[in-house]
C-alpha cells in the first residue's frame, strides 16, 4: 500500500472516531433534554417530602388551625396566604436554620388567620408548601360559624381529626401554655391541665395566639363537646369543640 493509500484511510479513522465521538455526545445531550440544560433552581414536588397534615377552626372561624409533625421547639409560621376557587394555600415558614431544635417527633400547630373570602360553614381544601414538602388535607365546614369581626381573646377549640383537638388560647408568645394532663371525663367533656410555670418565669408582654394539641379518644363525636382547661393561667374554663369528625 502507497503512501498516498495510508494517509486516506488514517484520515477516514479520524473522521469516523470524530464521528462517533459527536454521535455519543448528542445521545447523551437527548437524554438530558435535547441539549436543554436543566435547571437545578426550579422546585420539584415530585421530590417534595408529603407532609401528614390535619386542620382545624378555631375563634368562631377567624382563625385555622394546622397539625404537622417535627420537633415541638421549631414549629413553623405561616407565611404568605390565599384563597381561590375553594382552596386555601398557605406557605410554612422555619426558623431560622441557627435555631437550636428539640430532636423529638411530635403533633404541633401552626396558626393561620382565615383568609378573606371563605366560608368556614362550607368545606375548604387546604394545601401547605414549605422548604422541601407538601402537603394537603380537607377541612369539613361547621354549620354556626360566621368569618368576621373582632377576637374577643377568649380560648377556643376545634376538632381535627377522630382524637385531635387543637386549643387556641391568647397570651405571651413566648410562654405558650405546656400540656400536663388529658383525661376524659364524660363522653361529652374532657379536662386538660396545663403545668404550672415556675414563679420566676419571665415572658413577653405580647397578647398572641398560641395553639397546642390534645388527644382525647374518647370522646363521643356526635353533639356538642366541651373541653374544661385548668392549671397555669385557667382556671376550670369550659370551652365548646368546634364540629367533629
Amino acid at each position: 500500500m502507497n503512501r498516498s493509500a495510508r494517509t486516506a484511510l488514517s484520515a477516514l479513522a479520524v473522521a469516523l472516531l470524530a464521528a462517533g465521538t459527536l454521535a455519543g455526545c448528542a445521545t447523551a445531550t437527548d437524554r438530558a433534554g435535547s441539549g436543554t440544560p436543566s435547571d437545578s433552581s426550579q422546585p420539584d414536588t415530585e421530590l417534595a417530602t408529603d407532609l401528614e397534615l390535619e386542620a382545624a377552626w378555631l375563634d368562631s372561624g377567624r382563625m385555622i388551625g394546622i397539625i404537622s409533625q417535627g420537633s415541638s421547639t421549631c414549629v413553623p409560621t405561616a407565611g404568605d396566604v390565599s384563597f381561590a376557587n375553594g382552596v386555601i394555600e398557605v406557605e410554612f415558614v422555619e426558623p431560622e436554620a441557627d435555631t437550636p431544635c428539640t430532636r423529638d417527633l411530635v403533633p404541633r400547630v401552626t396558626l393561620v388567620a382565615t383568609p378573606e373570602g371563605v366560608d368556614p360553614t362550607q368545606d375548604v381544601e387546604i394545601r401547605v408548601t414549605g422548604d422541601g414538602y407538601v402537603g394537603d388535607t380537607d377541612l369539613d365546614g361547621v354549620a354556626g360559624l360566621a368569618l368576621g369581626g373582632e377576637t374577643d381573646y377568649q380560648p377556643s377549640a376545634g376538632w381535627a381529626d377522630d382524637d385531635d383537638i387543637v386549643i387556641l388560647t391568647w397570651g405571651s408568645s413566648s410562654c405558650v401554655p405546656v400540656i400536663e394532663s388529658v383525661e376524659a371525663t364524660s363522653a361529652t367533656e374532657a379536662t386538660v391541665t396545663f403545668v404550672t410555670p415556675p414563679a420566676d418565669q419571665v415572658c413577653t408582654m405580647d397578647m398572641a395566639p398560641r395553639g397546642v394539641v390534645a388527644q382525647i379518644p374518647d370522646l363521643d363525636d356526635d353533639g356538642e363537646t366541651f373541653v374544661i382547661l385548668q392549671g397555669a393561667e385557667f382556671d376550670n374554663v369550659r370551652v365548646p369543640i368546634i364540629g367533629n369528625d
